[in-house]
């Protein structure tokens, strides 16, 4: 099973011309990343191109620390067996990588817990991720706020992604390196499906979406938390469906 990730959000330097931005990319595309899965225990990899993610003025808060790295334009993602097999990592990516990207913020999660979503079944391959998703990373205000905050995700947010239309599956981490103490992956087939369905049901009850009211603004989340991004890497085998 992939039971952890590596997630690295960052922006491309402003100073980088098209040309060295297109051979960035083939170099992350066409040989970095393949070359990462031939290591033991790199079971997947993708990469995404983060969009606007509109939430309401004072719905999100966000960390205010600068020391925290604000790079929210792509994010690259790795799954493997468990979290050790990340150790060195960072120290193991080549100078090409870094002298293209600026605000980089690097986390390492250990799963938690999953659910399944009705959409499953399209995954493109066993460990593939959706076109689409949505990466949540955060902490709680208090640390008297955990259990709700597990509590919240059991049996509201998670419990509704089981039959949102379009929905893959949600995964929820809890972090081993890093400024965020919790991750959550959502999977969507596209992000029509996304925009369309996925508040729609997460609130579809009249008391999940009070307690959620209640409890979000409550968050602390890392820059630019939750990013909504469609995958560049590997490549969408089948366009998805918008409706």
């Amino acid at each position: 099973m992939d039971r952890a990730i590596r997630a690295v959000w960052y922006d491309l330097r402003d100073d980088l011309p098209p040309a060295q931005q297109a051979d960035y990319f083939a170099w992350l595309h066409e040989t970095h990343l393949p070359a990462l899965l031939k290591r033991p225990g790199y079971l997947w990899a993708a990469h995404y191109r983060c969009v606007d993610n509109q939430v309401p003025p004072g719905r999100v808060r966000h960390v205010t620390d600068a020391s925290v790295p604000t790079g929210n334009a792509y994010v690259l993602i790795i799954g493997a067996t468990d979290a050790h097999v990340f150790v060195h990592q960072a120290a193991a990516e080549v100078p090409a990588l870094h002298d293209c990207r600026q605000g980089e913020r690097a986390q390492l999660f250990t799963e938690e817990a999953r659910v399944a979503g009705p959409s499953a079944a399209t995954r493109e391959g066993l460990y593939v991720p959706a076109p689409c998703i949505q990466i949540g990373s955060f902490c709680a205000a208090r640390y008297q706020d955990e259990e709700g905050v597990l509590d919240w995700y059991v049996h509201n947010r998670m419990a509704a992604m089981r039959d949102t239309p379009g929905c893959l599956g949600v995964r929820k981490y809890v972090s081993v390196t890093g400024w965020a103490k919790h991750g959550v992956l959502y999977e969507f087939e596209s992000l029509a499906l996304r925009n369309e369905h996925f508040m729609r049901h997460a609130n579809a009850k009249a008391e999940n979406k009070a307690w959620s009211d209640q409890l979000v603004p409550s968050l602390i989340h890392a820059p630019g938390s939750p990013n909504v991004a469609c995958r560049l890497w590997p490549p969408v085998a089948n366009t998805p469906k918008d409706s």
